[in-house]
């Protein structure tokens, strides 16, 4: 176990709104752990990992210096054996960042946040996860606005993450995150059955 703090795990498909979310959760003084957002780093940094996604590649994908991440992700999401062994090379890493930053913080609890929670073995470190879960069409207008990507490119990253039934299965907390959904009485909720829970 990583240490006695009580942690949330949030979790939901591309697009399904988990930094709105996790944005709320931060007024309320909750820090948040990204863990895509470290993977990305560490994509970047790590000597080892470099070398580890250029051999699954089987070509050099910094020849700016920085990870060509358009052609990775052409290369592991159109292959699931390259989409998972570049997933076990780089979560393990994730997950050392987290254990030690965890200790670190003052708050009641602590939120390790990440897409794919579930497919990761994240969800085996935290103590409760909540998901989101919006319409397929307003995750797609989401990301077509934030990312460029195409609707086929985006529907085929769908297809490679857990649909939101299994999620749903496996969580503790929903958050409904749709248009007419308002999400902040939503996450109050969660955050005083967290620290009440916490509290007994």
């Amino acid at each position: 176990m990583i240490s006695e703090k009580f942690k949330l795990g949030i979790t939901g498909g591309i697009g399904s709104g988990k930094t709105s979310v996790c944005r709320v959760f931060e007024v309320l003084q909750i820090p948040v752990f990204s863990a895509d957002r470290v993977a990305q780093e560490i994509m970047e940094s790590d000597k080892e990992i470099i070398k580890g996604i250029n051999s699954i590649a089987g070509r050099d994908l910094y020849l700016s210096g920085k990870l060509d991440r358009m052609t990775l992700a052409k290369i592991i999401f159109n292959d699931n054996s390259l989409l998972n062994k570049v997933n076990s090379l780089v979560h393990p890493v994730v997950f050392e960042h987290f254990r030690s930053w965890v200790p670190e913080q003052t708050a009641p609890y602590v939120i390790m946040e990440a897409a794919i929670l579930f497919e990761s073995g994240a969800s085996e470190i935290v103590d409760r996860i909540a998901t989101i879960i919006a319409p397929e069409d307003e995750r797609i207008h989401r990301v077509i606005l934030r990312n460029k990507l195409s609707t086929k490119q985006i529907t085929q990253r769908m297809r490679n993450q857990m649909d939101d039934e299994a999620r749903a299965k496996n969580s503790y907390y929903i958050i409904y995150n749709s248009e007419n959904e308002m999400i902040i009485p939503a996450i109050l909720t969660i955050h005083n059955d967290i620290l009440n829970f916490i509290k007994n």
